[in-house]
């Protein structure tokens, strides 16, 4: 069935504003306007950022959506998919942030907006690893890009993360994707967008 709501998430201290959100953004613009397409800025604490993308998906299809999310919001889209049964595109997928987001407890700066300030509270470790969950029960319904020369995250450890998952490996790249255009015309393809 062809996907008529599209939810993007980005990752930590990320935002709508990123390079691949606005060109996934433009890109169903252009070719898909009748998709409905929802990419919040997510809050810091991972229950809150949960609670919102339930409540905001909560009267969409679940056959007819679909999730794409890039490192954190990899790891949530992981969550959307599993709990909905919906296709997902994962682009550098943080696989252990309990772990890996330990070490920025305190005041951070969001990525476009210096100015912008969040703070990352103790208990949102304890929140993420929460909503950690097992192998894809449905691997069929995942596309990940991943690249070997993430200099933030473990290729090894998202391809491991993954078993049986469609998986376009880049041999070099870095954590932002930064060819993600070259890669576009894939995630379209796999989301099969209406």
């Amino acid at each position: 069935m062809p996907v008529t709501h599209l939810l993007y998430l980005h990752g930590f201290r990320s935002s709508p504003r990123s390079f691949k959100a606005q060109a996934m953004a433009a890109a169903v613009r252009e070719r898909h306007p009748a998709v409905t397409w929802w990419c919040p800025q997510l809050p810091p604490s991972p229950r809150a950022a949960m609670d919102l993308l339930r409540a905001g998906t909560r009267d969409w299809p679940r056959e007819a959506m679909a999730v794409v999310g890039s490192s954190l919001g990899g790891f949530y889209a992981t969550c959307v998919a599993e709990d909905t049964g919906c296709r997902a595109v994962l682009l550098n997928p943080a696989v252990h942030p309990a772990r890996d987001l330990g070490r920025y407890i305190g005041e951070q700066t969001a990525w476009h907006d210096p100015a912008e300030h969040f703070y990352f509270a103790p208990e949102y470790v304890d929140e993420l690893r929460a909503l950690e969950r097992g192998p894809a029960a449905h691997p069929d319904r995942y596309f990940a890009v991943i690249a070997k020369g993430d200099e933030v995250l473990d290729w090894r450890e998202m391809t491991g993360r993954y078993p049986g998952v469609r998986i376009k490996l880049l041999e070099g790249g870095d954590h932002a994707i930064s060819d993600f255009g070259t890669h576009l015309r894939d995630v379209m393809e796999f989301l099969q967008l209406a």
